[in-house]
């Protein structure tokens, strides 16, 4: 049987956030945690030991996995930031026409920097 990974933690954001040795990644880290709580109005939490996410919702899958997520989130990894969005949304691709430089994969954009991207972009579902 599958076993989430990605769970809901105790463990302190700021912390986490201290403990990124990149202090630019740190520093667009703490801007994110500014931005995603500004724009959801909820408070950050870490979601396993590196996903920084703001609410949740459950997913259930037609192979029926399912569990819980954050709606949106961050992580400022090592190469990139990666920043998540509740899946299955039909504007996705429409509302990041004028994002900026970043990459994609199924949930997750992927950035360099904030600067890469246009903050002031409406974001996809559960972000605003």
């Amino acid at each position: 049987m599958y076993k989430l990974k990605t769970k809901e933690t105790n463990i302190s954001v700021i912390e986490f956030i201290e403990s990124v040795k990149n202090l630019k990644k740190r520093k667009n880290a703490y801007q994110l945690l500014d931005i995603f709580t500004e724009i959801t109005g909820y408070t950050a939490k870490m979601w396993g030991p590196s996903i920084i996410g703001f609410g949740t919702y459950h997913y259930k899958y037609t192979s029926c996995h399912e569990g819980d997520a954050p709606l949106i989130g961050f992580s400022p990894r090592k190469a990139k930031i990666s920043l998540y969005f509740a899946a299955g949304d039909p504007k996705r691709e429409e509302l990041l026409k004028n994002f900026g430089k970043y990459t994609s994969g199924k949930s997750c954009i992927y950035i360099n920097k904030i600067a890469d991207i246009d903050i002031d972009t409406p974001t996809p579902k559960g972000a605003s």
